[in-house]
């Protein structure tokens, strides 16, 4: 099964760009002026819509927020490292994200970071039984 995430953006430009120094793949068959798309992990996607053509689809213009509503969604992953989980954060923060909060549990390492139009993303690793033990 794929997943998209479908996500309303003020400038889909912007969001393009953000997302591109993430270093999350364009899929430029399934991007256009009104979205682009990002595959994240093999068959799961995040698609980034002009809040336009997101109100199109579906009757949802009442749903539209805006980067200073909040995030509806956490979007979590995992990582292969506490470095990778860093440098995606930092790379986020270069960008134009906001940079939130770092969570060291004994058994994962999470951070947190919102794009420009306010979505909350929580990359993470899982800690290996050794270091957990530590």
């Amino acid at each position: 099964m794929s997943l998209f995430l479908t996500c309303p953006v003020e400038s889909v430009e912007r969001a393009t760009a953000f997302y591109t120094t993430l270093g999350w793949t364009l899929n430029e068959q399934m991007s256009d002026h009104n979205v682009s798309c990002f595959a994240i992990a093999p068959e799961q996607y995040v698609m980034l819509g002009s809040r336009e053509m997101y109100a199109a689809v579906g009757g949802t213009e009442d749903l539209i927020g805006g980067p200073e509503t909040p995030s509806k969604i956490t979007v979590s992953f995992d990582l292969g490292s506490r470095e990778a989980v860093d440098a995606l954060v930092e790379r986020a923060g270069a960008a134009g994200g906001r940079v939130g909060d770092t969570d060291d549990y004994p058994f994962m390492y999470q951070r947190q970071f919102d794009d420009p139009d306010g979505y909350h993303y929580s990359p993470f690793w899982m800690k290996t039984d050794a270091e957990t033990s530590e």
